[in-house]
């Protein structure tokens, strides 16, 4: 049996990422929001465009006010009004100053801003009534950005800042990776579907919902292959069909050692090379991690049947892998965070156990409080609006209240 660690190595090292060549497309900057990008990103346009104000104020000649004070005003002409958007007319000379708004071009001869706040106007005259610095609020062009270098390179997730930079850089599609795709299907004779009336012994297959709204989440997108009975031949024609068009298959169920368990010979009759059988986990333990011979080899994750075990596994080892596939560059691995337990947190101390519950900031301190109820594998009714996962490691059975606890940040 693996350890959690050793586990979440040898399913990174299994990932390859999406081929920068073959598995992209291009899309419009309107749909581009968390995707990730393929290509590096160039503009032709510099970061300012041109010397620009960033207060409203004068435009001046630094030498012209270098000594100014209220005592002693520096007394300029107004020669312009400089508003954003507008084409300055004038070359401020010897005594000169131009009316200039946040965002306005610098006029030729200028080379700082006074701010309104620290200046006097009478009519066409301006009243400097302290020495500004050199060059003080002028944006110079191509401070920010400078035309042709990398804008932004390959490999990240586009949220809302890098969309606006995007925008700004006039760049009106981009060249995106495919969202990965993503197999999904539950095992078991007793799963029945949410809209099907459960007899005794029934209950309904929760987990392709989980797992398929994680996928979504995740930026992968899900292809629900639905429920699979308990039948050898039943399970590898939906698991042959699977490998066939997804990137990653994801079943829930059929991987531990019972008698009707038939998940990790069918993945072995076709061919398929099996490197994690079981995880020192808990909830967790049955884990099957495979991979198979053919061109496009996708990934398998078996994950176990209960659903408290399969929503922790998902995101304790799927998700990585979907980031890493998905062609992320880095910061593939789950979050840790170090913070304070406001519970009693109790395990045997045999497995790496994970308990559900909220982070809450308190008095600026994050705060991990357990979900309350039960925190068995099967059930998942207090994992509802939980956001982290505290880790007890082998070997430690208790954390009292207040003490120093590792989360797994979700979501």
């Amino acid at each position: 049996m693996l350890s959690v660690s050793d586990a979440e190595a040898i399913i990174l090292n299994l990932v390859q990422p999406l081929d920068r060549q073959r598995d992209t497309e291009v899309v419009d900057l309107f749909t581009a929001d968390s995707r990730i990008l393929a290509t590096p990103v160039t503009s032709s346009l510099d970061f300012p465009h041109w010397d620009n104000s960033a207060m409203d104020g004068y435009a001046v000649r630094y030498e012209d006010v270098q000594h100014s004070s209220a005592e002693q005003p520096a007394i300029l002409e107004i020669v312009e009004d400089i508003p954003a958007g507008y084409q300055p007319q004038s070359t401020i000379q010897l005594g000169q100053a131009a009316r200039i708004f946040t965002g306005a071009v610098i006029p030729a001869g200028a080379d700082t801003v006074v701010m309104q706040e620290k200046t006097c106007r009478e009519e066409n005259r301006v009243f400097i009534l302290a020495a500004p610095k050199p060059q003080e609020f002028v944006r110079h062009k191509a401070s920010f950005y400078q035309a042709g270098t990398q804008l932004l390179p390959a490999g990240i997730k586009l949220n809302a800042s890098e969309i606006a930079v995007l925008a700004a850089a006039q760049c009106p599609q981009l060249s995106v990776y495919r969202r990965p795709r993503i197999a999904i299907l539950s095992t078991g004779d007793e799963l029945a579907t949410i809209d099907q009336p459960l007899q005794p012994g029934q209950i309904v297959d929760s987990n392709q919902y989980a797992i398929a709204a994680l996928v979504k989440e995740s930026g992968a997108e899900p292809l629900i292959l639905g429920i699979v009975k308990d039948d050898p031949v039943a399970l590898e024609k939906v698991i042959s069909h699977a490998v066939a068009i997804a990137d990653i298959v994801i079943s829930s169920g059929g991987v531990s050692v019972g008698d009707y368990d038939y998940v990790d010979k069918i993945l072995e009759s076709l061919g398929a090379k099996i490197y994690i059988r079981a995880v020192e986990m808990r909830p967790g333990k049955p884990l099957t991690v495979a991979t198979f011979p053919s061109p496009q080899s996708p990934l398998y994750f078996g994950l176990p049947g209960n659903p408290a075990a399969v929503l922790v596994t998902f995101w304790r080892f799927v998700l990585p892998a979907i980031k890493k596939l998905s062609g992320i560059t880095e910061s593939w691995e789950s979050v840790f965070l170090k913070v304070r337990s406001h519970d009693e947190l109790r395990s045997d101390g045999k497995r790496e156990t994970y308990l559900w519950g909220k982070l809450h900031l308190i008095n600026g301190v994050y705060e991990f409080h357990k979900a309350g109820g039960s925190h068995s594998s099967g059930n998942l009714i207090n994992l509802a609006q939980t956001n982290a996962l505290a880790v007890l490691p082998i070997g430690r059975t208790l954390i009292l209240p207040q003490e120093e606890v590792q989360v797994l940040q979700l979501g």
